[in-house]
């Protein structure tokens, strides 16, 4: 069986700087080349970044993407890498397509690309558009038609590009052109558990191939985003050849025994799939020692679930061009977790605390924000609000309840946009998801900044996460970063003396039991009573959520972890006159 030195590289590029991702592109194909590969494949979109949304629908991106395309081939020849066939994500369109309704402006194509010899000798549109979850690419992209085949050292390899094999077709039409290698490119950001579901997919998409499957992923932050690598290869009975290392930048190599490419006539169709081979070298590699592929330990479930929140925040800093951060710390565990997610992203020095005591303030409210910015080295100031509050209070006589509290909030983002705008700082939100479900945030308050690290995580999540920082510090060797009575403590927002989160909101093991239900995965009101949860509690939760979409659609960006996010995956209408009923 002819053998086959595959390198992997799982990069994270930057939506729309062509010249920058070209760069990266190149470095790694000198990077593979170094480590004597006979082919090397990139991400999904990695030319042009990805989702890149609307661009896809301007001409003057789709024209310039494909400059940079061809360029790009041009520029590993000139730099004598041009006879390493390179595999890539990119964008295309549809050549001659008259716009016409139903169709994408354009007519653009995500799609698959193979360099050689100083030219882009293969494109290959993806054939099924992702379009649930987070995915809109029916809005963005004309589907192909095409499998390719490209002969590699005597070994046919079949394309595929990321949604193309959670379906049906290609792995079969590979299947049918008796290719020895399926390769596919992809763009599939993180969820929990997720892992488990692509390589048990890949598995089976190897046996129905007939051969070895190789799964190439982004890693990397985008909006609300993230991409964690995760690089597969299996062969074509399941066993797992190689794996690459969760949330990092990577070139992963592995030598592969294959089928070698057989002399029978390419059947012209397979299924709904126009199969076509383009011969780049026939003659197998000579004869060598493969390389012992190094296995990484695997983090677990909560080690996972920080390493993509601190991903996320650390390239949506770094990619809208920030260099620091600021966010409000109360000593409580949303904003000591946020810290140390920031910390942890984009270093202590460049984390920026602001205690602000109001008259309700408890004294372990200060000395827990300072205690974690002690063990840290993050700076922390303080700027007092109960001068502020008086004198809005002597300027708005007799407010009181809910419009008393709020106005701290409220004063208390208005410093820390106003240090932002002053110090250039990128002002995180610490919300959780829970609170963001049942609205118990203040617009325009602690619902104020730019991205929000804990949007996407529950209340007892964060608990966890705190927990997981801790144990993970004390492993090795260090003091935990998270003072103890941070986590103990039971929670408050200390807008009123005495106040806890409790006397608005049910326990939060409880509450997110509920929301897990209700907003994770759309059960109704009878079906939460009928599991069990109380009728009066399950009418009250349900209308605080449906209450609250409208704060919920102003609050800042957050790193999706779960399958069901706010923003790209839940969409409900904020006017709606559909409210739950029990019977």
């Amino acid at each position: 069986m002819p053998q086959l030195r595959l390198a992997l590289a799982q990069v994270n590029p930057v939506v729309g700087d062509l010249r920058g991702n070209a760069d990266l592109v190149a470095a790694y194909v000198r990077r593979a080349a170094g480590a004597d590969a006979h082919l090397v494949a990139l991400p999904e979109m990695v030319l042009t970044g990805y989702p890149i949304e609307d661009l896809a629908l301007r001409a003057s991106f789709v024209e310039a993407s494909t400059r940079a395309l061809a360029d790009l081939a041009r520029r590993l020849a000139d730099d004598g890498l041009g006879s390493l066939p390179v595999v890539l994500g990119c964008l295309d369109r549809v050549e001659g397509a008259v716009d016409s309704p139903g169709v994408p402006k354009g007519s653009p194509q995500d799609a698959v690309a193979v360099l050689y010899r100083g030219e882009v000798v293969v494109r290959q549109a993806k054939h099924h558009l992702w379009n649930y979850g987070v995915g809109d690419e029916i809005r963005y992209f004309v589907p192909g038609s095409t499998l390719n085949l490209v002969r590699v050292a005597g070994v046919d390899v079949a394309l595929a590009v990321c949604e193309d094999i959670w379906r049906d077709g290609p792995s079969a039409a590979a299947a049918a052109a008796g290719a020895g290698l399926l390769l596919v490119v992809n763009g599939s950001p993180y969820e929990r558990d997720k892992d488990d579901t692509r390589l048990d997919l890949c598995r089976r998409r190897a046996a129905e191939a007939g051969c070895p499957l190789a799964w190439v992923n982004l890693v990397g932050g985008q909006d609300e985003l993230v991409f964690d690598g995760d690089s597969i290869v299996v062969d074509r009975d399941g066993t797992l050849l190689a794996r690459g290392e969760p949330f990092v930048e990577q070139l992963l190599t592995v030598d592969l025994d294959l089928r070698a490419a057989s002399a029978t006539p390419l059947p012209q169709q397979a299924g709904s799939l126009q199969l076509v081979r383009t011969s780049l070298s026939v003659e197998p590699v000579a004869p060598y020692p493969a390389a012992p592929v190094a296995r990484e330990a695997r983090p677990d479930d909560m080690g996972e679930v920080w390493q993509a929140i601190v991903l996320g925040l650390r390239d949506y800093v770094r990619k809208n061009g920030f260099s620091s951060v600021l966010l409000g710390m109360s000593g409580g565990i949303d904003s000591t977790v946020v810290a140390q997610l920031a910390c942890d992203a984009v270093g202590p020095a460049n984390v920026h605390g602001v205690s602000n005591p109001s008259a309700w303030s408890t004294e372990h409210s200060r000395s827990d924000a300072a205690e974690h910015a002690r063990r840290t080295g993050l700076n922390l100031r303080t700027v007092p609000i109960a001068d502020l509050v008086d004198a809005y209070n002597t300027a708005l006589p007799g407010l009181d309840g809910l419009a008393a509290e709020n106005l701290q909030a409220r004063l208390r983002a208005v410093i820390w946009m106003a240090l932002s705008n002053a110090e250039g700082h990128l002002v995180l939100a610490c919300g959780n998801k829970s609170e963001l479900s049942v609205g118990y945030t203040t617009i325009y308050g602690d619902a104020v900044g730019g991205y929000g690290p804990l949007k996407d995580v529950p209340k007892t999540m964060v608990w966890e996460l705190a927990r997981w920082r801790n144990d993970r510090a004390a492993a090795q060797g260090e003091q935990p970063p998270i003072p103890e009575n941070t986590i103990s403590k039971p929670p408050s927002a200390e807008l009123r003396p005495n106040q806890l989160d409790t006397d608005s909101l049910p326990d939060y093991a409880l509450l997110d039991d509920i929301l897990d239900d209700y907003v994770e995965r759309d059960a109704s009101s009878l079906d939460l009573v009928d599991m069990g949860f109380d009728r009066d509690l399950v009418e009250h939760v349900i209308r605080l959520v449906d209450r609250a979409e409208w704060k919920r659609r102003q609050y800042p960006p957050g790193p999706k972890i779960s399958i069901r996010n706010f923003g790209r995956d839940r969409r409900v209408p904020i006017t709606s006159a559909w409210r739950e009923h029990l019977p």
